[in-house]
């Protein structure tokens, strides 16, 4: 599966806790990363200061669902069910 074109559910919905040009800190979930363009198209896409974070991920199935609103919806829910001090 390939990323969807302006979809930016992964540089949005989700928390980066490395640093990121611009976000020194990382940055939290469901802020926008500064490195998105205008199109949602990723600044740092294929250079070497580009997290390694964000290299590994993967669009799937599971991940990205058939829309952008889906995408936003389950790495919302992953991010959510994954925070520290959140478990059962």
């Amino acid at each position: 599966m390939e990323c969807r074109v302006g979809c930016a559910a992964c540089c949005i919905a989700v928390s980066i806790s490395s640093p990121i040009p611009g976000m020194p800190s990382g940055k939290p979930a469901g802020v926008r990363c500064v490195q998105l363009n205008e199109n949602n198209a990723c600044k740092l896409f294929g250079r070497p200061e580009r997290p390694a974070v964000c290299v590994s991920l993967q669009a799937s199935v599971d991940m990205c669902g058939g829309s952008n609103e889906e995408a936003f919806r389950n790495l919302s829910e992953m991010e959510q069910a994954t925070r520290p001090g959140d478990g059962a």
